[in-house]
């Protein structure tokens, strides 16, 4: 049984996906080629935003996120703890300051009130300027916007929505209003890394906004900060594009995503109803909907409970099993053990089950 099985998904779309990688050897684009502008317009069609620039991969978007808006030394920049590394690694190398935030204990995502907590204790020390927050879409499901944007607003901070691992999520407000992962905040980001719900099969990521001004930033820092002439760069930017074969397997796996999520959906449906008296399992508030990246259960007898669905043949990961706080590249920071009760918790008893479209009830029980 595999954990994620991206085999199977290319048996299924297989003849569309030879096509369109044949396309590509055929017409020979393989940098910045039409189907990039094809995938460009079909995600910001997808998500409900104006603009999306594709980039190298996940870590890139954020980085360049963080170039638009112009976050540099002395500012801080609020995240969770519980993350993969990239959320904060990106901070560090622009030379600002994550400041970590503690998770919720229902949806694992950032915890508001600890953020506004945070952000105050910042102001009061005086040593760093408060700048952006960086939410993330943790294992499919959006953070709580409606709270972060509020906090957002109240202390002039610049909202970052990290949805490498939200896209296909959304949120639905009480009027039923439907945004998607991806349209939140002044700009945010995905990755297609291919165990992601929308995946390449190399390295691929995007950024998203409805700001004109960010867009034509982005499109420049991408390719190494290029003006209106391509040997004239008018700044300090990057190389970091999508190449032509990814956008060309994006562009059917896209078109097949609708589908994949119900089929997750259903998948995450089977799960709960099989093991919810025995686990903590993932919670999705009312108007939620996630893309469900993995299917994370909560345990304190992990290691026992992983071991067993070994010996049954089923693969188990851990995500994240070391807070932000506690990695060696952060100890400067000065965070000690226990300043992120929930987060460390949940760095000691979750696991991860098989999650995927293609997964069957009868694979799992």
């Amino acid at each position: 049984m595999q954990f994620i099985d991206l085999q199977a998904q290319y048996q299924h779309l297989k003849c569309k996906i030879d096509k369109r990688i044949a396309d590509v050897l055929n017409h020979g684009k393989y940098i910045m080629g039409p189907e990039v502008q094809e995938l460009e317009q079909k995600l910001a069609a997808y998500v409900g935003v104006k603009h999306v620039i594709t980039c190298g991969n996940g870590t890139d978007a954020l980085s360049l996120a963080l170039m638009v808006l112009n976050i540099k030394e002395g500012d801080a920049v609020f995240c969770p703890t519980f993350t993969f590394f990239a959320t904060a690694e990106v901070i560090s190398f622009a030379n600002a300051t994550p400041v970590f935030v503690d998770s919720n204990a229902q949806t694992f995502n950032i915890c508001p009130i600890d953020l506004e907590k945070r952000i105050q204790k910042v102001i009061a020390e005086g040593v760093l300027k408060p700048r952006a927050i960086i939410a993330v879409d943790l294992f499919g499901l959006p953070a709580n916007y409606p709270e972060i944007e509020r906090i957002a607003k109240k202390y002039d901070l610049k909202l970052i929505e990290d949805a490498a691992q939200g896209f296909g999520g959304s949120i639905t407000d009480v009027q039923g209003n439907t945004k998607k992962a991806g349209s939140f905040g002044d700009i945010a980001t995905t990755s297609f890394f291919p165990a992601k719900p929308l995946g390449c099969y190399g390295d691929g990521g995007a950024v998203f906004t409805n700001n004109d001004e960010y867009a034509e930033l982005l499109r420049s820092y991408r390719v190494h900060g290029k003006g209106s002439d391509k040997y004239d760069n008018v700044r300090i930017g990057m190389n970091s594009r999508l190449d032509t074969i990814q956008a060309a397997i994006l562009l059917e796996k896209l078109a097949e995503f609708p589908q994949e999520l119900i089929s997750r959906n259903k998948a995450a449906a089977n799960y709960e109803n099989e093991l919810a008296k025995q686990y903590q399992t993932p919670q999705v508030p009312t108007g939620y909907k996630s893309s469900w990246a993995q299917y994370t259960l909560l345990d304190q007898n992990r290691d026992q409970i992983m071991a067993a669905y070994k010996e049954q043949g089923i693969p188990t990961v851990i995500y994240y099993g070391i807070c932000m706080h506690q990695q060696t590249a952060f100890v400067d920071l000065g965070y000690q053990s226990g300043d992120f009760p929930i987060a460390e918790k949940l760095a000691k008893q979750v696991f991860s089950l098989p999650m995927h479209p293609y997964i069957t009830k009868v694979q799992c029980f």
